[in-house]
């Protein structure tokens, strides 16, 4: 089987995480995976799963618009759609291990609804 590019494991990620396929994420995870975000301080892989997957089904959509590669990292631009019509655009920075997803930094953008910000509450 041929490998991946780090902006296609990338791609199949955010599929994954849109379509709530758990399968998938757990697979390209390292055990020793970390998140961080203005939320989360490095949390580990079972407090990720914890917190933050149960949002993976909030989302209308999620379009990856821009990955730069630089050696075992990328930094993936994307815009996110939720059911309830907020959108916005963050940036993440993933680290990878021998193929495997080990770390990711979240950054986050604006968020507007009807094309109006909306200030975000911490």
């Amino acid at each position: 089987m041929p490998v991946k590019s780090r902006s296609d494991l990338i791609r199949s990620y955010f599929a994954a995480y849109q379509a709530s396929d758990r399968s998938v994420i757990e697979a390209v995870l390292t055990d020793d995976f970390t998140f961080t975000s203005p939320y989360d301080d490095a949390i580990d892989r079972a407090t990720y799963f914890a917190r933050c997957w149960p949002n993976s089904t909030l989302f209308k959509s999620i379009a990856v618009e821009r990955i730069c590669e630089d050696g075992n990292d990328a930094f993936v631009l994307y815009r996110c759609e939720t059911l309830d019509g907020k959108v916005f655009r963050n940036t993440e920075l993933h680290s990878f291990q021998d193929g495997r997803l080990r770390s990711v930094e979240v950054y986050f953008g604006a968020t507007y609804k009807d094309g109006v910000f909306v200030p975000q509450q911490p």
